[in-house]
């Protein structure tokens, strides 16, 4: 599709139209790359722009095709899944904007009812109302209503993403752009099954409008053009693919995006501002999956939380407090290990938390970076949870990595009850979750990286035989 060819004369474009969302570029352009303000202060052209320019043509020839209005249309036999008509499009626990912004999307496009698996995030709500869409309704709340609606997945295909109030006999679809892998659910009988190696689920929704010769409106393409630029971190994500990139241009087109840049920045600020209050049991859980391994020298569950930020010194400077809830989460979810990866969705360079020695092991083998405090490693410019994470530490288990042997204890060894327990926080109008009454509090401080594994007290400076966290209780 990247290869469009004009069949007819190219329709002349004025100054107010969008062009794929360059036209502030264009407006300001000054040499080759170079954006001129009113300053008189010369500034280069951003990697989106470029991406954005390169595929303007090919997106405006392609809006150019499509009806203004779909009735239009003359009839062809081009196939849509009938089974997903009047079907409830839902997507994943710790919903993200992909997954809301392609439930609205395929639910437009298929004739169904978009629904909420878990509450929105910021980024979510800033897109929601700059496109001025209605927010969905909770998966629960449709249920109990119609409880034997049938549901597409979109988004996701593991059970353990999938929120539990749906049951696998009700599902007749899936959408999505993950790897199957660990928990990926089992039906009775065929279904549609709509996955592809793209950057973003909401890439997949907006290509299928167009192969059908559809125009979304623009609110709907605004929230597929959002939810495109946050999977594939503003298209400079190694997930990247050629068809996101033209998506994202054919998509501004529609939604009548001028600066494309600006509106990159206004949702990952709105993204990261959230990121800033967030309790350490949100920033940990926010954006956690669990991966299942059963090879030769590991068997078990690990967890990997990401969070994407703006600004990682801001979540960095919560380490002290983050590192304990990933053992209370790690010990309560029942995982081998637990990581948290903090992604500078920025300068695109990441961050990974350890804690403790068989986490150390383990992002050792697959990583190989610098470690810092004890508990930091530098990731340096991995970014992608999907195709630099977990990919990596897959091949490292298969190729026969295990745990080593006299690792020391840690926090995982610590009660349960030690950490605390959780509780709404009553002063937050969103209803943030926090750990209170712990026992650990201000009691911890990295300590060495070498222990002794000798010593007999029981209530030591807390390290178990999993490895768990480089802190001890004073």
């Amino acid at each position: 599709m990247t290869d469009t060819k004009n069949t007819g004369e190219k329709r002349k474009r004025n100054a107010s139209e969008a062009h794929a969302g360059a036209a502030e570029v264009l407006r300001l352009k000054v040499g080759e790359k170079g954006k001129m303000y009113d300053d008189g202060l010369v500034r280069q052209q951003t990697e989106i722009e470029d991406q954005v320019i390169a595929k303007a043509s090919a997106a405006e020839r392609i809006v150019d095709a499509l009806p203004e209005d779909p009735k239009s249309m003359p009839e062809v036999e081009l196939w849509l899944p009938e089974v997903l008509s009047d079907s409830v499009f839902v997507g994943h626990l710790v919903t993200d904007l992909d997954s809301v912004a392609g439930a609205i999307g395929a639910a437009s496009l298929y004739g169904g009812i978009p629904a909420l698996a878990s509450e929105v995030n910021s980024e979510t709500q800033f897109a929601l109302k700059k496109w001025g869409i209605e927010k969905p309704r909770r998966i629960e709340d449709i249920l109990s209503e119609k409880p034997d609606s049938e549901m597409c997945l979109v988004d996701h295909q593991q059970t353990s993403q999938m929120n539990p109030c749906i049951k696998a006999d009700q599902i007749v679809g899936v959408i999505d752009h993950h790897a199957l892998q660990s928990k990926t659910i089992v039906t009775n009988k065929p279904i549609y099954i709509d996955i592809r190696p793209w950057g973003s689920m909401s890439t997949i929704i907006a290509h299928t409008f167009i192969t059908h010769n559809r125009r979304p409106e623009k609110g709907i393409a605004g929230m597929l053009l959002c939810a495109i630029l946050s999977d594939t971190l503003n298209l400079q994500g190694p997930t990247t693919t050629d068809w996101d990139r033209l998506m994202v241009a054919v998509l501004a087109e529609i939604a009548k995006v001028h600066n494309i840049q600006l509106l990159a920045q206004e949702q990952f600020k709105a993204k990261s501002k959230e990121l800033a209050t967030l309790s350490s049991h949100a920033l940990v859980n926010g954006d956690q999956k669990s991966f299942s391994f059963d090879a030769s020298g590991f068997k078990g569950d690990i967890g990997f939380a990401v969070v994407e930020t703006t600004d990682s010194d801001i979540i960095l400077a919560k380490t002290s407090r983050l590192i304990p809830e990933m053992a209370a989460c790690k010990k309560e979810k029942k995982l081998s290990f637990l990581f948290l990866a903090i992604v500078n969705i920025v300068k695109l360079k990441s961050s990974l938390l350890i804690c403790g020695p068989g986490e150390k092991s383990l992002a050792q083998a697959a990583f190989g970076g610098e470690i810092s405090n004890g508990n930091l490693m530098d990731l340096g410019n991995r970014v992608s949870r999907k195709k630099e994470f977990i990919p990596v530490l897959t091949r490292v288990i298969n190729d026969g990595w295990r745990r080593p042997e006299n690792l020391a204890r840690g926090l995982s060894s610590t009660k349960l009850e030690e950490f605390g327990h959780l509780e709404v926080d009553p002063s937050d109008p969103y209803g943030s979750i926090e750990r209170v009454g712990s026992s650990l509090e201000n009691t911890c401080k990295p300590i060495a990286e070498n222990c002794d594994d000798d010593d007999d007290d029981d209530d030591n400076d807390g390290y178990d035989e999993e490895g768990s966290v480089y802190y001890s209780k004073e």
